[in-house]
């Protein structure tokens, strides 16, 4: 019994030892290739400070308007100054006519327009409904959005003021004459982005997307440039031929890089930006994790299923630029296809996404994620389907340039 001991404790110790030796070989690569300091650190602490400094009011405002006011009464014109007073919408332009207007539009000049007809308020005031028209450009997607809700409400305003008019005029009072204009009123409660702050709605998602794509291109770069290199035989050599002792004397430096750095950047978006973080740190520290993990894993995948260093790169960049558009914060789940929404799945964003929407933003207890948090934990044993295969390409260094 004792010697069964003393060979496990003596195994145990060799084992720390290769995996120290792997983790200082790593260290070592990773201070003496730019390619890391770039990729780890500049890159995503570029990109936080570039979307931040972007989107830094939340919402574009002073967006340009064009007005075409054929009515020309004190009713249009207090019209156009309570658009113009609004902070998205900015009128920069006064047409003559719809023909001119178009033009600025169509120049790029202006992001929308509104037309006020001929006799706009004597039409209004007889209760003979005129129709006021505006356009916008949605080809630039979110200002055109915005002006278009502004332009609505003020044309709402506009019909609770002529009604208001018409009300005093034939001596009712102001309840009766609301009662009619606003039968129903509206108690509007927005979740989660209540200021509908579109770095709030965005950064939150986009900045841990970079990330999660850096990070399966750095994990294909760091074992694909030991196949190219032929450096693979001497690494699998410092882990005493284990590959598994190999890939986490790798990963243990870059994991607790990319914490560093993720921390960071989830520290100045909930702690400088002020975004809303309902559930604490725990929570949103642990989907970071679990985030880059999983990343991991998929690079390691990629590498294993095209072990040539180019291929490996390539299909990591394109599986991290899907997932922006395939994680669900840009266009429902539930309205793709069944197996577009199966697909979801295999995207780490997908899954820290729903974590975020359910801790940070509503402050939901963490047992309510469990499926995303399971799901991040189930991808990073992915690379087990293939992992003897990468084993293989390592011993062989069979390199096609």
């Amino acid at each position: 019994m004792a010697a069964n001991t003393g060979f496990s404790y003596r195994r145990s110790q060799n084992h720390t030892l290769l995996l120290r030796a792997v983790i200082l070989r790593e260290w070592r690569l990773v201070c003496t290739h730019k390619i890391y300091w770039v990729g780890m650190i500049l890159a995503p602490l570029f990109s936080l400070v570039f979307l931040l400094t972007l989107m830094s009011k939340g919402l574009p405002t002073l967006l340009p308007l064009a007005v075409v006011d054929l009515d020309q009464t004190y009713t249009s014109r207090e019209l156009i100054r309570n658009l113009d007073a609004f902070e998205q919408t900015q009128v920069v332009m006064h047409a003559s006519s719809f023909a001119d207007a178009r033009a600025a539009m169509q120049r790029g000049d202006v992001y929308g327009i509104i037309v006020l007809p001929e006799r706009f308020t004597a039409m209004a005031t007889a209760g003979r409904q005129p129709i006021i028209t505006y356009y916008t450009n949605n080809n630039y997607m979110m200002g055109g959005s915005l002006l278009f809700r502004d332009l609505k409400t003020i044309s709402e305003m506009a019909s609770a003021s002529v009604g208001l008019k018409v009300g005093l005029a034939r001596g009712e009072d102001n309840e009766q004459i609301m009662g009619k204009v606003l039968p129903i009123q509206v108690d509007a409660h927005v979740m989660g982005n209540p200021w509908l702050n579109y770095s709030i709605y965005l950064n939150n998602l986009i900045i841990p997307g970079i990330l999660q794509l850096l990070i399966m291109q750095l994990t294909v770069y760091s074992i694909g440039v030991e196949i190219k290199k032929r450096t693979s035989r001497e690494w699998l050599g410092c882990a005493g031929g284990s590959i598994y002792t190999a890939l986490l004397g790798k990963l243990i430096v870059h994991t607790a890089i990319y914490m560093l750095v993720g921390t960071c950047c989830l520290s100045v978006l909930y702690g400088w930006a002020d975004f809303p973080l309902q559930s604490g740190w725990g929570p949103m520290l642990l989907a970071l994790l679990l985030l880059i993990l999983a990343a991991q894993s998929l690079g390691i995948l990629f590498i294993s299923l095209l072990p040539i260093l180019r291929l490996g790169l390539s299909l990591a960049s394109l599986f991290g630029m899907l997932a922006f558009s395939i994680a669900g914060f840009s266009f429902p789940v539930t309205d793709m296809y069944a197996s577009l929404q199966a697909l979801t799945n295999l995207f780490p964003l997908r899954h820290y996404f729903l974590i975020y929407a359910d801790q940070a933003l509503n402050g939901y207890p963490m047992w309510y994620s469990r499926y995303a948090y399971l799901g991040l934990i189930l991808l990073i044993f992915l690379p087990m389907l293939n992992i003897r295969n990468l084993r293989s390409e390592l011993l062989l260094v069979k390199y096609i340039k």
